[in-house]
């Protein structure tokens, strides 16, 4: 996760809409048990599509097109590095031992052997790169994900995963750099990287039926998949397909 401090400093953002909009309906027609929010959630998202097709897609293009691939994959590389500490914290509080040491090591192998993570040996020796955050970690402690919900500038959440975002940034490095030009730069670099590789994702959306129906299902698949597992998930996306066909929102 490369732009925790993005949305660390969006959050209380995010919340004051919440207080301002979230009391609005939306009619019973479109109303769905995940998305009581949808008005609001739609608004949010309009804007975020608008902001992605007018500025993020235009300079990931650019990006792109100037910096060789090489050079992009290290700053890949790096900003997955910068960021594992998350990864490790949440093996820790979700009792998983021994990823936490076979993650520790990764980290500890990338940022020495692989120049500050630029390179990825680690993956070379049998330590491929895991994906945990506190989101996950609340669902693993039984904790509901609370309503759906679309966040400015970053795209679909939940309650339990917008919460988690406030004690990812303090377990993320950068928020312990002192140099104001040095952290904005840094993280400046890092939301590049990140707009370039949800590219595809941003185009798959597009092409939906219903962009907005697509992107909510899918994350929320995404997410229980993460928490619950397989066999529940596949219990999960018959359901929703179900609702979906039945014509629900």
């Amino acid at each position: 996760m490369t732009n925790n401090g993005k949305k660390f400093a969006l959050i209380s953002l995010c919340l004051l809409s919440m207080a301002l909009i979230g009391c609005a309906s939306v009619p019973p027609a479109e109303r769905s048990p995940h998305d009581p929010w949808q008005r609001m959630n739609r608004a949010t998202f309009h804007f975020d599509m608008q902001f992605y097709n007018h500025v993020a897609t235009p300079v990931a293009r650019t990006y792109v097109r100037v910096v060789p691939h090489p050079i992009r994959l290290g700053i890949s590389n790096f900003f997955s590095n910068l960021d594992y500490p998350i990864v490790i914290v949440n093996d820790l509080l979700q009792g998983q031992i021994k990823d936490f040491a076979r993650d520790t090591g990764r980290l500890v192998v990338n940022t020495t052997l692989g120049i500050g993570g630029l390179f990825d040996p680690a993956v070379h020796m049998g330590l491929p790169r895991e994906d945990r955050d506190f989101g996950q970690t609340f669902g693993k402690w039984g904790i509901g994900t609370g309503p759906y919900l679309v966040l400015p500038f970053l795209g679909p959440s939940d309650v339990r995963d917008a919460v988690g975002l406030v004690p990812a940034e303090y377990a993320s490095p950068m928020h312990y750099v002192q140099n104001t030009w040095a952290d904005w730069g840094t993280r400046g670099v890092g939301l590049l990287n990140t707009d370039q590789k949800l590219q595809p994702t941003i185009r798959l959306i597009r092409q939906a039926f219903d962009p907005y129906t697509f992107a909510r299902h899918a994350y929320l698949a995404q997410r229980r998949y993460m928490v619950q597992g397989m066999s529940q998930q596949q219990n999960d996306a018959e359901q929703e397909l179900k609702q979906f066909q039945g014509g629900g929102n």
